[in-house]
C-alpha cells in the first residue's frame, strides 16, 4: 500500500494549481506585495478575470458595490480575500484533471459546492473574521477523496461497496482508515500542505472528520465538519429540518464551533435554505468554461 507522501508526489506529477494562482498566493503572503501587484498577475489570465469578477459579484462574495475590476475587487474586499476567490474558482478546473471512474464529478462539486456555502453561513453565525476562508475550505474539504480514487482505485471501491452495504452507517473515514491506514481528509491536508495553501485551510481539511487531529483552527474545522453534515441532507432535499435532524449532529460539534446546539434545528433549516437559494449562482461561476 502507497503511503501519503507516496500518494502526494504521484499526484503532483499528474496536476497542479494554475501557475498564476500560484503567483498571486505567493504575493498574498509577501507583506510587501501591494494591491496592483496581485490585480496585474489575475488580470494576465482573462479566465480567471472572469470567474474572479463573477465569484466577488455573486451573493455568497457579493458586496454593495458593483466590482467590475479585479484591482477595485482587490481595493475593496482586501488581497486575502482576492487570493481566496482565485484559488475557488481554479480549484474545480484543476481538480477534472485527476481522472477517476468511481464517482461522479457533478455529484461530488454539488456536495462541495453545499458545503462551502454553509460553511461561510455557519462562519458568520459564529462571527469569525475572515468567512470567506470558511467558503474555500468546504469547497475543498474532500479533495483527498479524488485523490485516492486516483491513486487506489480499487481499494477505494471497496471502501464504497462496504460503506452502501453497511446497515450500521460506518463513517466512510473510518473504513478508510481499516483499509488504508489513513483517510482522504488526511491525504488532502497533505496535498493542500503541499501545494502551499494556507494553514487553516491545510488544517481545517485535514480534521473535518476528526477535530482531534485540529489544533490552531479547532472553530473553524467544527463549523466544516458541521456544514459537511448539513450538506449531505441538503443533497437529499431536506427542506423541512425538524429535531430528528438536528440530534444526528453532535452538540460538543456546535459547541466547539462556537454555535449554541440549543439553536441547532433553526440554524440548520436556515443553512439549507440558503445553500439552495445560493446553488445555481455559485455552481454558475464555478464551473465556467473558458
Amino acid at each position: 500500500m502507497a503511503s501519503i507522501k507516496e500518494i502526494i508526489k504521484n499526484i503532483n506529477d499528474v496536476v497542479s494549481l494554475p501557475g498564476v494562482f500560484v503567483r498571486v498566493n505567493a504575493l498574498v503572503n509577501d507583506p510587501n506585495c501591494t494591491i496592483t501587484e496581485v490585480a496585474s498577475v489575475i488580470s494576465q489570465d482573462p479566465g480567471l478575470t472572469i470567474r474572479v469578477l463573477r465569484m466577488a459579484n455573486s451573493p455568497v462574495y457579493g458586496t454593495s458595490k458593483e466590482i467590475d475590476s479585479v484591482v477595485k475587487a482587490a481595493t475593496i474586499i482586501g488581497t486575502e480575500r482576492i487570493r481566496d476567490i482565485a484559488l475557488a474558482t481554479s480549484a474545480v478546473e484543476t481538480f477534472e484533471g485527476i481522472p477517476n471512474e468511481l464517482v461522479s464529478m457533478e455529484d461530488f462539486w454539488m456536495h462541495s459546492i453545499y458545503c462551502a456555502i454553509i460553511s461561510k453561513y455557519l462562519a458568520k453565525l459564529a462571527k469569525l473574521n475572515n468567512p470567506d476562508s470558511l467558503f474555500v475550505a468546504g469547497l475543498l474539504h474532500d479533495i483527498g477523496q479524488l485523490v485516492l480514487y486516483n491513486a487506489l482505485p480499487d481499494e477505494s471501491r471497496k471502501v464504497l461497496e462496504f460503506t452502501l452495504d453497511d446497515t450500521e452507517g460506518t463513517d466512510y473515514n473510518l473504513v478508510e482508515q481499516e483499509l488504508f491506514g489513513f483517510d482522504h481528509a488526511m491525504v488532502g491536508g497533505a496535498l493542500a500542505e503541499s501545494w502551499c495553501l494556507t494553514p487553516l485551510l491545510v488544517e481545517v481539511i485535514t480534521s473535518h472528520h476528526d477535530l482531534s487531529k485540529s489544533k490552531e483552527f479547532l472553530k473553524q474545522s467544527a463549523i466544516v465538519k458541521l456544514a459537511n453534515s448539513i450538506a449531505v441532507m441538503t443533497e437529499l432535499n431536506t427542506i423541512n429540518i425538524d429535531e430528528t435532524d438536528a440530534s444526528k449532529l453532535c452538540d460538543a460539534d456546535w459547541v466547539a464551533a462556537g454555535l449554541e446546539p440549543e439553536q441547532a434545528e433553526s440554524i440548520m433549516a436556515e443553512a439549507v435554505a440558503y445553500a439552495k437559494e445560493s446553488y445555481k449562482d455559485v455552481q454558475k461561476v464555478l464551473m465556467l468554461e473558458h
